[in-house]
């Protein structure tokens, strides 16, 4: 006789990352030592006390958690509704245009070649720091980069075109033809830790807001500079593998320093 999969074997097969299955696991391991049957009633109550004494960020991972256990055990229609994330209605320490482009051209200005190229395909490719140390000098040749998102989602990262040109003149110089795009001194491949840790160096020695020069931020410079070009909400959200629009739509807004300077120079009374 076929013995039943466990929650676990089910979680392996959705290909889900081990911390996300570390998350569910525990999670489903609380829920099942402190209620003794699962029904609705139950649910609920622990609903309330996630809410009681968590952000909402955390109660819906574990509601996540909670519904996959539910799926697994066919009882999907008596899954948890997430609860609503408030939203701030502007966007806080993004780097601006201006010390996006100074910071680029100091470090061409004093030869940090490798560091110039990390802030410009960031800030002209939309990458997450960890797809970024994911990028091959193959990928450069052909122009894009194809990188799956958790639900197995394609996504294409464009490089564009003037940016491709001058990483092949670049590694040229360097006699590099292939292998990962960043390394390290020691020629492994970069970190995001190292990355993160460079970026903070580098707004130390130029004298810019460590604030505003971490590796997402350039993320948000390029939603912000894309939206300002070329208007299409739908695409930005496809180009930076959002799951939902209204996710994008915080792009639409202005940052705080820029709220700050219109209310600066319209308000008079």
């Amino acid at each position: 006789m076929k013995t039943k999969q466990t929650f676990e074997e089910y979680l392996r097969k959705e290909n889900l990352s081990e911390n996300t299955i570390t998350s569910y696991l525990w999670t489903v391991n609380y829920f099942t030592e402190h209620y003794d049957t699962v029904n609705k009633e139950n649910l609920l109550t622990y609903k309330g006390y996630l809410m009681e004494f968590f952000k909402p960020k955390t109660v819906n991972l574990r509601i996540q958690a909670i519904n996959k256990y539910l799926e697994y055990l066919g009882k999907e229609k008596i899954a948890l509704k997430a609860v609503k994330v408030q939203q701030k209605n502007f966007l806080e320490n993004v780097i601006s245009n201006a010390d996006y482009n100074f910071l680029k051209k100091q470090l061409k200005k004093d030869g940090n070649m490798e560091w110039y190229f990390v802030v410009w395909y960031l800030a002209a490719t939309g990458a997450r720091v960890s797809e970024l140390i994911q990028i091959k000098i193959e990928h450069i040749e052909i122009g894009y980069f194809d990188l799956y998102t958790k639900g197995g989602k394609l996504r294409r990262l464009y490089i564009p075109k003037k940016l491709r040109k001058e990483t092949l003149e670049w590694l040229e110089k360097t006699n590099r033809s292939s292998g990962y795009l960043f390394l390290n001194r020691y020629g492994d491949r970069i970190t995001t830790r190292g990355i993160s840790q460079q970026l903070k160096n580098y707004a130390d020695k130029y004298g810019l807001d460590k604030k505003v020069v971490y590796p997402h931020s350039f993320r948000h410079r390029y939603a912000k500079n894309f939206l300002e070009k070329h208007n299409d909400i739908a695409l930005l959200a496809d180009l930076m593998g959002h799951e939902s629009i209204e996710t994008t739509r915080i792009y639409l807004r202005r940052t705080a320093s820029e709220q700050q300077k219109i209310i600066d120079k319209v308000v008079n009374w």
